[in-house]
């Protein structure tokens, strides 16, 4: 058997990961076997094994694909708001909204914590490096009050992922969200340095 090259082994890795993200959003993780799985992709076990390891090697890769998608968005929306607060207030307000989208819903805050207890410790921390970063230029650009960057970024980071999964995992999304949102601009005037 003749060894496969570097593009194939890609293109067998890209096409169980793309099918798993469709099936995993339509019928969910525990619904999904891997059968019917590396069917759709037309591919076999041995491809899923080969790349994943198992069917949870699989989801955790999805899930950090999707992560570092919406981190790229996040971080496009605080690149672009109006000035830094704005990107900030902004950033926190669309990770929230993601909450609804349903491969971010059913595959991120849904089957991820359920299946592999959340989001990979990497994916955190990049999360948690984003905040900091962007809560260290506005305590030096005099908007937030002075305290500990990263204590602020951790706090603000379990704040938005508690709530993204109180959204997530009720009939009531659309109020959740708004409730969310409500309570996010209390906690974020309270970041700000009175004038």
């Amino acid at each position: 058997m003749a060894r496969r090259t570097r593009a194939e082994m890609e293109k067998t890795r890209s096409a169980l990961l793309s099918t798993a993200r469709k099936v995993f959003c339509e019928r969910g993780y525990a619904e999904t076997s891997m059968d019917d799985l590396t069917a759709q992709a037309g591919l076999t076990r041995g491809a899923l094994y080969h790349h994943f390891g198992d069917k949870q090697g699989l989801l955790a890769a999805v899930v950090a694909e999707i992560d570092a998608e919406m981190d790229a968005r996040l971080q496009a929306i605080s690149d672009n708001g109006t000035d830094t607060w704005a990107g900030f207030r902004d950033r926190c307000r669309a990770y929230l909204q993601m909450a609804l989208e349903p491969e971010i819903q059913r595959i991120v805050l849904r089957d991820a914590r359920a299946v592999l207890g959340g989001a990979t410790p990497d994916s955190q921390q990049q999360c948690i490096r984003s905040l900091q970063q962007l809560i260290e230029g506005l305590i030096q650009q005099g908007i937030v009050d002075d305290a500990h960057p990263q204590a602020l970024a951790l706090l603000i980071n379990g704040s938005l992922a508690e709530a993204a999964f109180w959204i997530a995992s009720g009939e009531d999304g659309d109020a959740r969200l708004a409730q969310s949102m409500a309570a996010l601009e209390l906690l974020l005037r309270g970041l700000l340095i009175e004038r």
